[in-house]
């Protein structure tokens, strides 16, 4: 799945080709995504022109005078610019033709991504208003997530990936960056001291940070390509690493199940 650095880079991506243009038309071939897109998107859009393209945790938010257009990839969701009459693939639900004449193309094979049309204050839309702060914020600090995991037994990386506390924090970077930090990833939440909880936040946005800029020089053209720009050519320290040597005491990385997800650590400089 997308995380936070990659939706990121999607948006880094498309935003040149949308700013400032006019969506002319809107194609939907398949409306039954996560949930169904909106029969009336085409009137809601078309003759709009795109003010803004921003992102909320790993939502894209095409901004309008009237509305925004929200967009989430899901699990195999992309984002792609083609020229008019592109052949159309099998997984292609959606075309917004721009007065630039270029398609912005929806693909989505599974299916779990989502095209919904926002109107109002877009915070408060009930699939946003329950987030916490981006991680790159100022409102992220360590004296915030210490005031949020005190006297909690949770795990620090469950409490590191719950999307009410934080957003964006997926399952890679937080190894990395608990790793990074010298946190064991089971440790209680509650049981973590202050200076600890801001040694944490530093990791978690140098981690977010680094794989944001590695994903800016890498970047492929999203006119005529896939848009789908993947993980991140980076060298991660403990994630995917299980049973190697650890990068800094070069003994063995563990790998444990937590909510069903591979976690790996290193037992000695973690704790």
């Amino acid at each position: 799945m997308p995380e936070l650095p990659e939706v990121e880079t999607v948006r880094r991506g498309v935003s040149p080709h949308l700013l400032g243009r006019v969506i002319t038309g809107v194609t939907v071939r398949e409306s039954r995504l996560r949930w169904p897109v909106p029969v009336d998107l085409a009137q809601r859009v078309c003759g709009q022109q795109v003010l803004g393209v921003s992102r909320r945790a790993k939502y894209l938010l095409v901004e309008f005078d009237q509305g925004s257009l929200m967009i989430h990839l899901g699990m195999s969701g992309r984002l792609y610019f083609v020229a008019p009459n592109t052949p159309v693939e099998k997984h292609d639900h959606l075309d917004f033709a721009l007065d630039s004449d270029q398609w912005l193309r929806y693909s989505d094979p599974r299916r779990f991504g989502a095209v919904l049309w926002l109107e109002g204050e877009v915070g408060n839309h009930s699939l946003l208003s329950h987030l916490g702060p981006e991680p790159l914020s100022e409102d992220f600090t360590g004296d915030y997530l210490a005031a949020r995991a005190k006297g909690r037994s949770a795990a620090i990386k469950t409490v590191l990936m719950d999307g009410r506390i934080v957003v964006g924090v997926g399952n890679i970077y937080a190894n990395e960056a608990l790793f990074m930090a010298g946190i064991r990833p089971d440790r209680a939440a509650g049981k973590i001291s202050l200076a600890r909880y801001r040694r944490l936040v530093e990791c978690v946005q140098l981690v977010l940070q680094r794989a944001i800029d590695q994903g800016g020089t890498t970047l492929r053209d999203f006119v005529g390509g896939d848009g789908k720009p993947g993980y991140f050519k980076q060298e991660l320290l403990v994630y995917g690493r299980a049973g190697l040597p650890c990068p800094q005491c070069r003994g063995v990385l563990k790998e444990i199940r937590q909510a069903q997800r591979s976690t790996v650590f290193c037992p000695a400089c973690q704790r």
